[in-house]
């Protein structure tokens, strides 16, 4: 096992308290890191919320905040993000990060998990779905994809350029910091919300895991991760029978309704909210419709 120079992990102010109550738990994944998760509720079923980039497990905090009380919330902080030890030289690829998904949910002994998923936990998710395909019930998809594509936004091209793209990521927050605006559209996000978005991300030394996050996006089957990607992708079939909720926001700069479209293919039989008028941080940008509805759909008895 790796060991890494701890960096200690962003304090909670009090003005963020009331947002994000909760006391996180630690995990070392089996690269040597140190993981940290929200793990609220009881029970040996759980929902199993995987956030993207730059997000972290205050994305789900309403979420766990609606749900805990009649189910177990199991909500990771994937490494170099939110909570997490952001070590520099950690192996930030998705195959590694799934390894680290299945490593907490082994350790945690969970019998059932019901994934929701969104960003690049889409295809963290599913990854992991594929390797325990017996533990999976529920699904939920927001904003996201796990597959290959070629379609990206010029802005995160111009975050994945080499030497540029993580200076600029690193050096002046050029990706956590936009976010904050432009993935949202009902709404802007309040002084105290953006606030929690960015408190992890606040030095060069812990945006390493948002650049990251950036260059292991494969674009082409060259890049070391697209045939990670390409078997998760071939994966998603079977889990057709899976009860299947996709909650969409219509205004997304970066999953837009291409990705949308990709969805209701590979999943004919999902139910769907599309929500025209929100954008890429969809469970925040349209709480009130969304979090109820995905409420149901978790605790819902009908197969």
């Amino acid at each position: 096992m790796v060991t890494f120079a701890m960096i200690p992990p962003p304090h909670i102010p009090d003005s963020l308290r009331s947002l994000y109550p909760f006391t996180p738990q630690t995990f070392t994944t089996p690269a040597g890191a140190t993981m940290s998760y929200v793990d609220e509720g009881k029970g040996d079923r759980a929902v199993l919320m995987l956030h993207g980039n730059p997000t972290w497990s205050f994305y789900y905090r309403e979420l766990v905040k609606a749900l805990s009380a009649r189910r177990r919330c199991v909500v990771p902080d994937h490494i170099g993000m939110g909570l997490s030890q952001k070590p520099e030289n950690y192996p930030y690829t998705l195959k590694i990060r799934i390894d680290d998904v299945m490593a907490l949910v082994d350790s945690l002994s969970l019998k059932q998990v019901d994934l929701v998923v969104h960003d690049w936990g889409g295809a963290i998710g599913f990854g992991f779905a594929q390797r325990r395909p017996d533990l999976i019930g529920r699904i939920t998809i927001l904003n996201t994809a796990a597959f290959t594509s070629n379609h990206l936004p010029g802005r995160i091209t111009l975050c994945k350029m080499p030497v540029l793209g993580p200076a600029m990521v690193r050096s002046v927050n050029a990706f956590a910091w936009p976010t904050t605006w432009m993935a949202m559209s009902r709404r802007a996000l309040s002084k105290d919300e953006a606030s929690g978005y960015l408190l992890p991300y606040d030095s060069w030394a812990n945006r390493v895991a948002v650049s990251a996050f950036v260059q292991d996006i494969p674009m082409g089957p060259s890049h070391p991760t697209w045939s990670t990607l390409e078997q998760v992708g071939k994966g998603i079939s079977q889990f057709h029978d899976r009860p299947t909720l996709i909650v969409w926001g219509g205004r997304d700069f970066c999953f837009n309704d291409y990705f949308y479209e990709e969805w209701l293919e590979r999943m004919p039989h999902a139910e769907t909210m599309y929500l025209d008028d929100a954008g890429h941080y969809v469970l925040e940008d349209a709480r009130g419709d969304a979090v109820p509805r995905i409420c149901e759909h978790l605790l819902s008895t009908k197969s």
